[in-house]
C-alpha cells in the first residue's frame, strides 16, 4: 500500500500546478490525485476507494503547498 501512496503522491505533485489560486490548485490536485490513486490501485489490485481517498488527500495537500511560481504548466519560456 505504501508504493501506491508514494506513486500517487508523486503524480499528484506533478499535476498540482493547475490553478491560479491556492484553492484552485488544491481542488485540481485533489481531483487529479483521486483519479491517479484510483487508477493505480485498480492496476495493482488494491482497493480503488482507498486509492482514490489517499490520492485525493495527497493531491489536495500538494496543490495547497505549491505556489503559482512553483509549477505553472501554462507559462511559456522564452
Amino acid at each position: 500500500m505504501l508504493s501506491i501512496g508514494l506513486l500517487t503522491g508523486v503524480l499528484a505533485l506533478g499535476l498540482a500546478g493547475c490553478g491560479a489560486t491556492t484553492g484552485e490548485r488544491a481542488l485540481s490536485g485533489a481531483g487529479l490525485g483521486a483519479a491517479a490513486g484510483a487508477g493505480t490501485a485498480y492496476m495493482t489490485g488494491g482497493s480503488v476507494t482507498r486509492g482514490a481517498v489517499i490520492g485525493g488527500g495527497l493531491g489536495a495537500a500538494a496543490g495547497a503547498a505549491t505556489t503559482r511560481d512553483d509549477i505553472d504548466l501554462g507559462r511559456r519560456r522564452r
